[in-house]
C-alpha cells in the first residue's frame, strides 16, 4: 500500500509517544460529527426531526432518489474493513484497524471534501462480511473497502458490486494501479515506448499487483508480455503450487521460471512485493531506459541510490515521500470518489479508473502552479524523469481528478444524474479544496529540503517539548531546548518523551560557553538605552528570550519560537532589543486565517495599534510579500466600515490616503480599498463596485487598527471553524515567531516550521 495513512518509513518518523498522543489528546480519535443545519431554537429542532421531519421522509418514500437531495447520502463514503491486512502489520483484527479508517475517512474529507464514516466488521467470514455490508446501501454514496486480506479482498468487492447499486472499491487494489499506471504512462512517452510492445514484470501476487496488471492490460498492453511473479516464482501456464483463479487469469505461456529469468530484457518492473526483492544484478539485466517502480512498504524493491549506482538511464518511481515520483494513494480516490458521487454512479468501472489514470499523467505533463513550486524552493519541477506523477499538495487534482471520472461514467453508462458544464462544475471543485492540507504542506515540505536549526526558548514547558520531538521527528531540522537541563529532562520523564536524539540539543542559558559573548552583544545594543553591562548580563542568564534571540542574531540558531509563558507583547519587546527591523521593511503580524474553501492573511494582528496611512501601505507591501512567500498571488483588500466614500469618515479617509500612497509606489499587486470585509470576500457583492480594480475575492485583508484585526481574527477561530495560524511575525532581520500563551504543541511545531520557513528570505 502507498496510503498517506500507511506510512512509516516512507515519511518523517514518528515516536509511539508521539502518535499515542496525537490520538488521544482533546477529543479521542481524528473525527467529529457537526451538524450542517441551525440547532439553535424549537422551531430548528422542530424542522430537523419532529414533525417536520416526516415531511421529507414521504418524500423519499415516493421517489427513493430524493434522498440525495434530502439527505447527506450523495457525499458519504463508508471506509469498511475487517483488520486482516492493516498497513504493514498484517491480520490484528477489526478493531485495531480503526484508526487507519479514521484516518482514511480524514483524508476523504481534507482532500475531497467527501463526507466519511468508519465502519469496523468483526468477522474473517466472506460471507458474513458481504451480508453485514450488502444492506448498508440506502445509508451510503459510496463503499470504499480496506485492509482486507488476499483472496477474500477479490472475493467480497466482486460479490458486493454484483449485490450493491452504489460505488464499491477496494482501495488496496485499484488505488495504488490507477496512481501506478499514470506514472507509466508518462514513463513510456520519455522513454519513446509503444504500450502494445513493452514488456512488464510484476513482482507480487496479492491484491494491489493483480490490480495492477489487470488495469495495464485493460489500457492496452499485451496480456502474453506481461509477467506475474509471486513468492514462488513466475505464475506460467501449467503451474500447480500456491495457484488461485486469480493468478490463473494471468499465467502465460513461458520458460521463465524465476524472477531473475522474467526480469532479463524487461521493460518496465513493477514491484508490490518486500524490500530487496530486486538485486542490482537484475536491474543489470533489464533494457534499455527501464522504468522501475519499487513500490513495497515501508521499503522498496531497490532504493533509487542502489540503481543509480548501476545506471543512469532508469525512471524510478517508490511509495516514498522522500524520492521523486511517489505512487501515493492520496492522489486517487478521494478525488475518483468525488467524482463518481457528483454524478450517482452506479459502480467505479475500468473506464473511470484509466480516466483517472489518464488524468494524472495528463497533470504532470502541465506547468506546475505557484503552490507546487513553492516547496521546491521555486525551482519549478517539470515533466521528465524525475516528475512523471503529479504531488499530493498540486491544488489541480481537486478539480482535474472528478471532471476526469465524471466525464467517463457519463460515457460509459453508469451515471444517474449526468453534470452538463463539467467546465464549470471543474471550478466549483476548486472552491472546495481544503487550504490547510496545501498551506502547512509546502511548508514543512520546503523545511524538510532545507533544515533548519530552531532554538524553542520556553524548553521547561511540556507543550513546547513534545512541539520540539515533533519538529525533530518531522525531519524539519535541529531542535533547541532552552532551559535547566535536569528540569527539562525529568518533565520529558514524567509525559514519556524520548529527548535521546542528537538533533535535540538542550542549552542551559547560564551555563553556556556562550554567554559572554551574548552578554556582550546585548551591551553594546543597549547601553545608551539605560543599561549597565551588569544588566545585560543578569538578561542573558535569566531571559531565555534575550538569549535566544542572540543566538539567532550570531548565527547559533536559524530561527527560534516562544511566547508560551509570556504575553505576545512582551515577547516582541524582548526581541526588539536584540533584533534589528529589515532595512526599507516594517515589523507587522500576519495572520493565515485557513478557512474552509480559501486561505485568508489578515494584518496587521500584532504590532500597530492605530497605524497612519504611510503605515498602512506598508503593512499592505509586507503582507502581500508573505502572501507571495506563501505560494500565493495577492489580492489585497485596505478593509473599513464604508465602501469606497460610504458612509465618509475620518478612518475611512485615512484608508483612501493609504491606497493613494500605494498608487505613487505602483506596486507589483492588486489592491483597492476602502471597503468592507463582505465585498472584499463576496464576488457577488464585489460586482456591485464595477470599478473595483480587483480581479477576485481578496486573499489578503489590511485591517484599519490593531483592535479591529484581533478581534475579527479570534472571533472568526472560535465561531467560524478555522484555523488561524498566528500573528505572523513579519519584517525582522531575523527569523522570530511568537505563539499565544495558549498554543498547544502542534500549535508550536506549527510555528517552528514557518520559523524555519523564513529563516530562508
Amino acid at each position: 500500500m502507498t496510503d498517506t495513512t500507511k506510512k512509516n518509513s516512507n515519511g518523517p518518523s514518528v515516536s509511539a509517544e508521539e502518535a499515542l498522543h496525537f490520538h488521544a489528546m482533546g477529543r479521542p480519535g481524528k473525527f467529529e460529527i457537526t451538524p450542517s443545519k441551525p440547532m439553535a431554537t424549537q422551531r430548528d429542532l422542530s424542522l430537523a426531526y419532529s414533525p417536520g421531519v416526516a415531511v421529507p421522509v414521504k418524500a423519499i418514500a415516493e421517489k427513493p432518489e430524493l434522498a440525495f437531495d434530502y439527505t447527506t447520502r450523495g457525499n458519504l463514503v463508508a471506509v469498511i474493513s475487517n483488520g486482516t491486512a492493516i498497513l504493514g502489520l498484517g491480520n490484528l483484527g477489526a478493531l485495531a484497524s480503526k484508526p487507519v479508517m479514521e484516518g482514511k475517512a480524514v483524508l476523504f474529507k481534507r482532500f475531497a471534501d467527501v463526507d466519511s464514516i468508519d465502519l469496523e466488521v468483526d468477522t474473517e467470514n466472506v460471507d458474513e462480511f458481504v451480508n453485514a455490508v450488502r444492506y448498508l446501501g440506502p445509508s451510503f454514496g459510496g463503499i470504499n473497502l480496506e485492509d482486507i486480506k488476499a483472496p477474500d479482498c477479490f472475493i467480497i468487492e466482486s460479490r458486493l458490486r454484483e449485490l450493491m447499486d452504489i460505488p464499491v472499491f477496494h482501495d488496496d487494489q485499484h488505488g495504488t494501479a490507477i496512481i501506478a499506471v499514470a506514472g507509466i504512462l508518462n514513463a513510456l512517452k520519455i522513454t519513446g515506448r509503444d504500450m502494445k510492445s513493452t514488456r512488464l514484470v510484476c513482482n507480487g501476487a496479492g491484491a494491489a499487483g493483480i490490480a495492477c496488471i489487470e488495469l495495464v492490460k485493460a489500457m492496452g498492453f499485451a496480456p502474453e508480455n506481461v509477467i506475474l511473479c509471486d513468492t514462488k516464482g513466475v505464475v506460467y501456464k501449467g503451474r500447480a503450487e500456491g495457484m488461485n483463479q486469480w493468478k490463473t487469469a494471468h499465467a502465460v505461456e513461458t520458460e521463465k521460471r524465476s524472477l531473475a529469468d522474467a526480469i532479463e530484457g524487461a521493460d518496465i518492473f513493477f514491484g508490490l512485493s518486500a524490500k530487496g526483492a530486486l538485486t542490482p544484478a537484475m536491474v543489470a539485466s533489464m533494457a534499455k531506459k527501464p522504468i522501475i517502480f519499487a513500490m513495497a512498504n515501508p521499503d522498496p524493491e531497490i532504493t533509487p541510490e542502489e540503481v543509480a549506482e548501476i545506471r543512469t538511464d532508469a525512471i524510478m518511481a517508490t511509495g516514498r515521500s522522500d524520492y521523486p515520483n511517489q505512487v501515493n494513494n492520496v492522489l486517487g480516490f478521494p478525488y475518483i470518489f468525488r467524482g463518481a458521487l457528483d454524478v450517482r454512479a452506479t459502480t467505479i468501472n475500468d473506464e473511470m479508473k484509466i480516466a483517472a489514470a489518464r488524468a494524472l499523467a495528463e497533470l504532470a505533463e502541465q506547468d506546475v502552479p505557484d503552490e507546487v513550486a513553492a516547496a521546491y524552493q521555486g525551482n519549478r519541477p517539470r515533466f521528465g524523469p524525475n516528475y512523471i506523477i503529479p504531488v499530493p499538495f498540486d491544488p489541480r487534482l481537486i478539480s482535474a481528478i472528478p471532471v476526469a471520472v465524471a466525464r467517463a461514467a457519463m460515457e460509459s453508462g453508469v451515471a444517474q444524474k449526468p453534470i452538463d458544464d463539467l467546465e464549470t462544475y471543474g471550478r466549483q471543485l476548486s472552491a472546495r479544496r481544503d487550504p490547510t492540507a496545501s498551506t502547512l504542506q509546502r511548508i514543512y515540505d520546503r523545511v524538510r529540503k532545507q533544515p533548519k536549526r530552531v532554538v524553542f526558548a520556553e524548553g521547561e514547558e511540556e507543550q513546547v517539548m513534545r512541539a520540539a520531538v515533533s519538529y525533530v521527528n518531522q525531519k524539519l531540522g535541529t531542535a533547541i531546548l532552552l532551559g535547566r537541563e535536569e528540569q527539562i529532562k525529568e518533565t520529558a520523564k514524567a509525559a514519556g518523551l524520548d529527548l535521546a536524539k542528537p538533533e535535540i540539543e538542550i542549552i542551559n542559558a547560564r551555563l553556556s560557553r556562550k554567554n559572554k559573548l551574548y552578554a556582550d552583544f546585548l551591551y553594546e545594543r543597549l547601553q545608551r538605552k539605560g543599561y549597565l553591562f551588569r544588566d545585560c548580563q543578569r538578561i542573558i542568564n535569566n531571559d531565555r528570550n534575550h538569549f535566544s534571540a542572540c543566538m539567532v542574531a550570531l548565527g547559533d540558531a536559524d530561527a527560534m519560537v516562544t511566547g508560551v509563558t509570556r504575553n505576545y507583547s512582551t515577547a516582541l519587546d524582548d526581541v526588539r532589543r536584540v533584533i534589528d527591523q529589515r532595512p526599507g521593511h516594517r515589523v507587522i503580524g500576519v495572520s493565515v486565517a485557513l478557512c474552509r474553501s480559501r486561505t485568508v492573511l489578515i494584518a496587521d494582528t500584532a504590532v500597530h495599534e492605530m497605524p497612519t496611512a504611510e503605515e498602512l501601505a506598508d503593512i499592505a507591501e509586507e503582507a502581500a510579500a508573505m502572501a507571495r512567500r506563501l505560494g500565493y498571488e495577492p489580492r489585497v483588500a485596505m478593509l473599513a466600515y464604508s465602501n469606497f466614500g460610504h458612509p465618509a469618515g475620518e478612518r475611512a479617509t485615512k484608508i483612501q490616503e493609504a491606497v493613494k500612497i500605494l498608487d505613487k509606489r505602483r506596486v507589483e499587486f492588486e489592491y483597492d480599498g476602502e471597503m468592507a470585509a463582505d465585498v472584499a470576500l463576496n464576488p457577488t457583492l464585489m460586482k456591485q463596485y464595477p470599478f473595483c480594480r480587483l480581479s477576485g475575492p481578496a486573499n489578503v485583508l489590511i485591517m484599519p487598527a490593531f483592535h479591529s484585526a484581533s478581534i475579527a481574527t479570534k472571533m472568526l477561530q472560535e465561531l467560524g471553524g478555522s484555523t488561524v495560524l498566528g500573528p505572523l511575525l513579519v519584517g525582522l532581520n531575523k527569523s522570530v515567531q511568537i505563539v499565544p500563551m495558549t498554543a498547544k504543541d502542534s500549535d508550536i511545531v506549527n510555528m517552528a516550521a514557518i520559523a524555519a520557513f523564513n529563516a530562508e528570505h
